[in-house]
């Protein structure tokens, strides 16, 4: 005869991860086979406040609209088998969450499937680690609020790349398609629509290590298609009256109508420069070099650029693309054109921010 007590107590950052990640507007919900008893304890041990307890055998046989309620008002859901644990995910994805899940356990491995982001630890049962998209090494769950944050910079810098490339495209397409019609030869010669889409590309490699500010990170983003066409539809324009000015300045400012490599050459600086610059006006909502900064390597990637596009006028493969030296006085101009440019993409971008 005797008396077997075991202890597990929860690990020590596991308090300060779950002050994190509720900061970071993460809802914690806990999906366990032990009994409520156990469970409520634990959660007060780590700070997981109670909002309400539902039981596997509470949940066997209702329908999915009164679970979708469930799942929504509740935290606590214990004596759960796997199925019902699987379940529970996949409801909450129905409801339109972003779910993660973490476990270790061969009772876990369906959740940790059905899950977005399934989250095991390096010593997991084998099937939860097949499991799982992701697997913890260290012993520390502060690991997660990391994880979570630079989720979101990936995907702020992602989303800012697309909103600078889809705006930027839409519009020069406009201004090509229409500057064709009055023109009597191309706006921009096919070798510089293609010299001009490869630099820009190049210019973006940077992008991935820019700053994101402390504002966006602290809420979860979701992908909406929508946000990125409705801003091609606002920032497009910008861009194709800005165009527009630029054909003014190289036809009546340098009679640019008679030199077809001029009017080339001059279109083709504005709008690579334009591209490459824009992404300080979309990055932030915050004013640029002010409140917030891009990182240290776009910066040099800019002046790079910028100094490759200069150099390509006066060097041996300038006449290979087909352009000119511009006039000192047009660099001048083109100066002034971008600082509208960019102040007017900031502050309408803002106010599609505010708006969307």
């Amino acid at each position: 005869m005797g008396f077997a007590a075991f202890l597990d107590p929860p690990k020590e950052s596991a308090i300060k991860a779950i002050k994190q990640l509720y900061q970071n507007g993460v809802d914690i919900k806990i999906l366990t086979g032990d009994n409520e008893v156990i469970t409520k304890k634990i959660c007060n041990e780590v700070g997981i406040k109670t909002l309400g307890i539902v039981l596997g055998n509470d949940i066997e046989n209702l329908s999915d609209e009164k679970l979708s309620e469930i799942v929504e008002n509740n935290n606590i859901f214990a004596k759960l088998t796997p199925e019902h644990k699987q379940k529970i995910v996949e409801m909450l994805r129905e409801n339109r969450h972003v779910t993660g899940f973490l476990g270790d356990g061969i009772n876990d491995a369906l959740a940790l499937k059905a899950a977005d982001v399934g989250i095991s630890v390096h010593s997991a049962a084998d099937i939860a680690k097949e499991s799982a998209d992701i697997i913890l090494l260290e012993k520390n769950l502060l690991i997660l609020e990391k994880g979570v944050i630079e989720g979101r910079r990936v995907f702020g810098n992602i989303t800012k790349y697309l909103l600078a490339c889809g705006s930027s495209n839409f519009g020069n397409m406009i201004s090509l398609a229409t500057a064709s019609i009055f023109l009597p030869f191309l706006p921009m010669a096919p070798v510089q629509i293609i010299a001009k889409n490869l630099l820009y590309d190049i210019s973006q490699v940077s992008l991935f290590t820019d700053n994101v500010d402390k504002e966006y990170t602290r809420q979860p983003k979701k992908w909406d298609i929508e946000n990125i066409k409705k801003s091609m539809l606002v920032l497009g324009p910008i861009n194709v009256v800005f165009d527009y000015i630029t054909f003014a300045v190289l036809i009546f400012g340098f009679n640019a109508l008679e030199n077809e490599a001029l009017f080339q050459t001059g279109w083709f600086v504005k709008t690579l420069i334009a591209e490459i610059l824009v992404i300080h006006a979309i990055r932030t909502d915050k004013i640029p070099f002010i409140q917030s900064n891009a990182s240290v390597w776009i910066f040099l990637m800019n002046i790079f650029m910028i100094s490759l596009i200069v150099w390509l006028l006066f060097s041996n493969y300038a006449v290979h693309l087909g352009f000119v030296t511009l006039p000192a006085f047009y660099w001048l101009l083109l100066v002034l054109i971008l600082l509208f440019y960019l102040i007017t993409t900031k502050i309408i971008n803002k106010r599609f921010l505010n708006s969307f």
